[in-house]
């Protein structure tokens, strides 16, 4: 039995992304931006504004506009706005990392959440949205300025306000969302020195410092790209910058390996086997050490060297991942394994982590499957799900946005049948 690429299952995943998008339209600020939204879908504006939720918002609004939801495009104009407004340092340039419609909370500045802004910039490119093209152009130009270190070929983390002082790290996190950055600009611009970063950061981490570590993915590095295992040892809950390695990483590599080998493909090249080898590979790393090794239902959160639970919550974005992840190495290998996880992540996905009652998802749960907020608190935004909801409706490229702007939504699913794994 197949549910990828079956139009029933396709009306259902439509179902659930509906109900998602109208979720998220309570984080609204009418005085600009979008807020934290609480378990139960209220705005908390006690809280600050993030640069990150906005860019995302973006983003995920885009794709709705793209699939012709009335009011979307409103939205991201709205979230346009509000990056180019009171996130943004007019003296200095760049965005703030937090912010309230009246000015900035944190006035660092942040690779993470302005890769975001490149993520709903090129979205809203796509669904030709006033502002877009001007929005993708700065944040191209910021992070090229700033964020992309050159001679080392990945993206730097952080700085002060000025841009004057660059945090003595390296992250994998924000490197990992540069790889979806610059797949989305590239699906808009089709500029291949975006294509070139992307793939220069996925050989350093994946290729070179992954595979080699049972494809137990390094997070946090020095300047010169040393791995350090044990930082944040004393903070091994952080949400950002967690002790150990988080598995819900690995299956999202997965994907992005797979799109990057895909447009590849599309380019006439022969892309590097191990683009296919290393996603299959985390893939069933993350089964192997983070899949229900306690006997309880789901996707621990961060594991360590050896593979053992750390943090044990079950997280909502480490699942989604996960069915992305299943149905893009469906989709490049016609391997049925996939496709039967795929269901069975849906599976648990609606009987543990989908809450019909105050809407969206619950986003961490313990290990008893009951709602908890030891690492996150809140429903804040919708990002990820809509790699469980809209990925599985599309090819492996070019981009979401790209793609849906294109007409591709429900085309037929095709594969290359080159799995690794039989």
């Amino acid at each position: 039995m197949e549910w990828i690429g079956t139009s029933a299952h396709q009306r259902w995943l439509e179902n659930e992304a509906d109900r998602v998008f109208n979720f998220a339209r309570a984080a609204v600020n009418p005085n600009g931006g979008f807020g934290w939204l609480d378990n139960y879908g209220v705005r908390d504006d006690s809280v600050p504004q993030y640069l990150w939720i906005n860019g995302r918002m973006a983003h995920v609004y885009s794709l709705a506009a793209l699939m012709g939801r009335p009011g979307a495009s409103d939205l991201v104009d709205h979230a346009i706005a509000a990056i180019k407004g009171h996130f943004h340092d007019d003296e200095n340039g760049g965005w703030y990392t937090s912010a309230k419609p009246e000015g900035a909370v944190d006035d660092t500045k942040s690779g993470y959440p302005t890769f975001f802004v490149v993520l709903g910039a090129a979205g809203a490119v796509a669904a030709g949205r006033p502002g877009g093209l001007e929005l993708l152009t700065e944040a191209l130009e910021v992070t090229d300025k700033y964020f992309w270190a050159e001679e080392e070929g990945m993206a730097r983390e952080s700085w002060d306000r000025r841009f004057e002082v660059s945090e003595p790290y390296r992250g994998g996190n924000v490197n990992m969302h540069a790889v979806e950055a610059y797949l989305a600009a590239f699906g808009v611009l089709g500029k291949r020195e975006l294509l070139d970063k992307a793939m220069s950061i996925a050989t350093r981490l994946i290729h070179e410092h992954a595979r080699g570590n049972s494809y137990r993915v390094y997070e946090h590095f020095t300047t010169d790209w040393t791995p350090l295992p044990d930082y944040n040892k004393e903070n091994p809950i952080h949400r950002f910058r967690a002790f150990g390695s988080t598995p819900g990483h690995w299956m999202e590599w997965a994907r992005l390996l797979l799109h990057l080998r895909a447009e590849l493909q599309e380019l006439g090249e022969t892309p590097p086997t191990w683009l296919l080898v290393d996603a299959e590979g985390l893939f069933q790393a993350a089964l192997r050490d983070a899949w229900e090794p306690d006997g309880k239902e789901g996707f621990v959160y961060t594991v360590d060297w050896e593979g053992q639970p750390i943090v044990r919550e079950r997280i909502r974005w480490v699942i989604t991942e996960a069915i992305g992840g299943a149905y893009a190495l469906f989709a490049a290998t016609g391997n049925d394994d996939y496709e039967n996880w795929y269901q069975k992540f849906w599976d648990y996905s609606r009987r543990r982590m989908m809450d019909f009652q105050s809407g969206s998802w619950w986003q961490e749960l313990d290990v008893d499957s009951e709602p908890s907020n030891v690492v996150w608190d809140g429903k804040p935004d919708i990002y990820h799900i809509m790699h469980a909801v809209l990925v599985p409706r599309l090819p492996l490229r070019p981009s979401l946005a790209a793609a849906l702007a294109l007409g591709k939504l429900d085309a037929p699913v095709s594969y290359d049948g080159s799995s690794t794994s039989a």
